[in-house]
């Protein structure tokens, strides 16, 4: 006999206040019948670099699909209360949200896609109230994941190849951020985790050995090694720094050549403080001196993509990265600025009313319409963004872009290239339309999508930008919204650009 599987909790209450006082005065007034459409994107790329990957959408689908208040959660709005102690929200107002189910239409790209700023990862479009509420939630399941994503991205970028593992859970923010960041960190690129739980429910590879405390407990480090070797002779990865790292190392081979009597093998040593690109060089010697020619060298100590760097550049005979408060804490930069805004409004079946935000920084004006991103390549690889209208055909013409900030800089995208549209069908009126891939497939399209920019893209320091423009007719539309609405200021009206 099947048994039903328990109802996930309500996460409704997972967004800021003003998203259900703005909510409920859109219901007041009677615009919860307006339709909107909203844009998540961000303006710039982390860590000053060249790209992001976009990760997070596998949890803004289950958020999704599971979206309601439950009883529990009307219980407490019932409590909130406005000024001169009375209710801030009404009854029938939660009696409304009591009844409130999903749907809207989305739209994402699909996680593991290097995107570029301004380029909306997620459109949204259904009831205003819905909308609205998806705020704070959208962001708070994007923005994280794909900053990980990007700093693990940058983490195998600079190892070249060789294996980097996510050690961070000891260091991450909490629970949640641990295991997103697991995730995240997979996608970026990373082979493997120490987080066991997050390998359970991700399926992601788990590694691990032993700690310094295992060492410590025993009077002799060549006691430790031999009793964790008879322990699991499969599973002999060395920590050597307890005491004295190459007197480690000397002590490890003692052990690995008790390994070898058995015909079991020395996996690894690891490093995990002083100059790990000498120590390196010296313990490949000891080893290869040996015999155990095989045996990985690991590291581990605060490593981030400049370090690897640093020590690829000096010749660090190191195999495998252990990384992890710089990965899961995104240490240098440690927020994704992503926001999220409102494109266009209508009441229903009504044509589209285009919106923007104005502000005194143009990097802070936002785009109007319903926006999708065309990815332009040639045989050699990706080549430019036009981000564009649906209600614009690109197809069979050539495309021209604008530069949002700069309109001198232009681009003419033939005809004849290759191109894909970023975004695809999530849900529709609700109703979930994608089906996730494997998580193995999206790191894996990471690393198939980098490979096709140029490597400039992807330096650390200036890196190359790469082009992203304003298909022409969207960036004309956008400058005669701006100046419509400057020129009404004065008056306290809006002039919409209205599109069918």
């Amino acid at each position: 006999m099947q048994h039903p599987q328990p109802t996930p909790p309500s996460l409704a209450l997972l967004t800021d206040l003003y998203q259900l006082t703005m909510s409920y005065a859109y219901w007041k007034t009677g615009l919860d019948k307006k339709e909107g459409v909203f844009h998540l994107f961000f303006r710039r790329p982390p860590f000053h670099g060249g790209f992001t990957i976009a990760a997070g959408l596998e949890a803004v689908i289950n958020y999704l699909e599971n979206f309601r208040f439950d009883e529990s959660d009307l219980v407490y709005l019932a409590t909130l209360q406005a000024s001169e102690n009375q209710p801030l929200f009404s009854s029938e107002f939660l009696d409304y949200l009591s009844n409130l189910k999903f749907e809207c239409d989305v739209d994402a790209v699909p996680e593991g896609t290097p995107v570029f700023p301004y380029e909306p990862l997620v459109r949204i479009q259904g009831p205003l109230i819905q909308c609205q509420i998806l705020e704070s939630p959208l962001l708070n399941l994007i923005n994280f994941p794909s900053l990980i994503a990007t700093k693990a991205a940058r983490m195998c970028i600079a190892s070249k190849g060789d294996p980097v593992m996510e050690f961070g859970l000891r260091r991450a923010q909490g629970i949640d951020g641990a295991l997103t960041a697991s995730r995240a960190a997979y996608i970026g690129g990373c082979e493997s985790t120490s987080n066991v739980l997050a390998g359970k429910r991700f399926g992601i590879p788990v590694r691990g050995t032993h700690s310094h405390s295992w060492v410590m407990v025993f009077d002799e480090e060549l006691e430790a090694f031999q009793a964790y070797a008879e322990s699991l002779p499969d599973n002999c990865v060395f920590l050597v720094d307890t005491y004295d790292s190459i007197e480690g190392v000397k002590k490890a081979i003692e052990a690995g050549k008790w390994l070898r009597s058995r015909n079991k093998k020395l996996l690894g040593i690891r490093l995990d403080s002083g100059d790990l690109a000498q120590l390196s060089i010296r313990t490949r010697e000891l080893l290869d001196a040996a015999g155990f020619t095989d045996t990985k060298i690991i590291v581990s100590n605060e490593l981030d993509e400049v370090v690897i760097t640093e020590l690829k550049r000096q010749g660090a005979q190191i195999n495998i990265w252990g990384v992890g408060t710089n990965l899961v804490t995104a240490k240098d930069h440690p927020a994704l600025d992503g926001v999220y805004k409102l494109s266009a409004i209508r009441d229903p079946g009504k044509p589209w009313k285009y919106r923007l935000k104005l502000s005194e920084q143009m990097i802070k004006v936002s785009n109007p319409g319903i926006l999708q991103v065309r990815r332009f390549s040639s045989p050699q690889g990706h080549i430019a963004d036009a981000i564009y209208d649906i209600n614009t055909s690109l197809d069979g013409v050539d495309c021209s872009i604008v530069d949002p900030l700069d309109p001198t800089k232009t681009r003419l995208l033939k005809k004849q290239l290759q191109s894909e549209d970023l975004l695809v069908p999530i849900f529709r009126k609700g109703k979930r339309v994608y089906d996730s891939p494997p998580l193995d497939q999206i790191r894996a399209k990471t690393q198939q999508e980098l490979k096709l920019f140029q490597e400039g893209v992807k330096r650390f320091l200036n890196p190359h930008q790469y082009v992203v423009g304003m298909e022409r007719s969207l960036y004309d539309l956008k400058i005669d919204l701006i100046k419509e609405i400057r020129s009404k200021m004065t008056s306290g009206g809006i002039v919409p650009y209205t599109r069918s």
